[in-house]
């Protein structure tokens, strides 16, 4: 039986820890300041973009919580996988989230159909510039991560939906000073909400498809079972499962029959070589089987 261990000292999400850290403190600061001023401008649109970043704040923290505990769980002789699961539960938790934010958005537009408030649009228009300006800093900072992390993928949407929320109260502020048809806040507003709840269903599936533990996005099973079959000494293959641990750690178990005479270590070496070099499977369990079906591991086939 071999063993490929190919673990990291942390989770892809732990690389851009620096940056969520920085993403954390502006969408809190850019909260406090847009709820100060919603109090004094009237404006209900700043208001709810205040919420969306509370959201924000809270979607970054949880991602930030699950990697310092991912961290602090290496060596622990219980977890021998560590506690890199948090990642995608914290992924799912955002999700969540990101749905609660756009139904408060959409809600709140609606009851300002009805009764639109009068509000102050140009101290409205510089806060809403503001946002904007660390929202697109966030962006920036979380970009290269969202492609990696499914973690940072979830801060990073909900940054994306503020930014765009931040947008729309800038337009929303134009028209009013404009014109001063206060509708603009609710038209926006349901934009907004629309735009996230597609991008919310997308990374909650992502979630669930690791925790269920189907096969990787880009990966065949069936192609898998084909390339170890094809290589020299492979009788049969069976009992092969590929899963996702975390993002960007994709881990499988087989179990290879061989022919008569084959040799067992040169058939695992190239096992491990094929399901990391062509597959990018770096962590693989491979129980190699002697010909005779005397000899096999009599354990129950999955």
């Amino acid at each position: 039986m071999g063993h490929d261990h190919a673990h990291v000292a942390a989770s892809l999400g732990a690389r851009h820890r620096g940056r969520l850290w920085v993403a954390l403190a502006l969408a809190a600061t850019v909260m406090l300041v847009e709820a100060i001023a919603s109090w004094f401008t009237g404006s209900l649109a700043l208001l709810s973009d205040a919420a969306h970043l509370a959201g924000d704040t809270l979607g970054i923290a949880m991602a930030l919580a699950a990697i310092v505990a991912v961290r602090r769980s290496n060596g622990k002789p219980r977890r021998t996988f560590g506690l890199y699961r948090l990642e995608v539960l914290a992924a799912l938790a955002n999700t969540v989230l990101l749905f609660g934010v756009a139904g408060f958005v959409v809600v709140q537009a609606v009851r300002r159909f009805e009764d639109p408030p009068e509000v102050d649009s140009l101290p409205m228009l510089a806060v809403a510039c503001l946002a904007l300006a660390a929202n697109v800093t966030s962006l920036m900072l979380l970009r290269s991560g969202a492609a990696e992390s499914i973690n940072v993928r979830g801060a990073y949407f909900e940054v994306l939906g503020d930014a765009l929320s931040s947008l729309g109260v800038i337009a929303a502020a134009a028209v009013i000073w404009f014109t001063g048809w206060y509708y603009a806040d609710s038209l926006i507003a349901v934009a907004v909400g629309l735009f996230i709840l597609p991008r919310a269903a997308r990374l909650g599936r992502d979630a669930l498809r690791i925790l269920l533990q189907h096969a990787p996005r880009g990966v065949s099973v069936g192609e898998v079972e084909e390339a170890l079959g094809a290589l020299n000494g492979v009788n049969q293959v069976h009992d092969l499962h590929v899963w996702t641990l975390t993002s960007g750690m994709d881990v499988a178990t087989v179990h290879l029959a061989l022919d008569s005479g084959a040799e067992p270590a040169a058939v695992l070496g190239d096992a491990r070589r094929t399901l990391a070099k062509r597959f990018g499977i770096a962590h693989a369990t491979v129980q190699i089987e002697p010909e005779s079906p005397d000899q096999a591991c009599d354990i129950p086939h999955w």
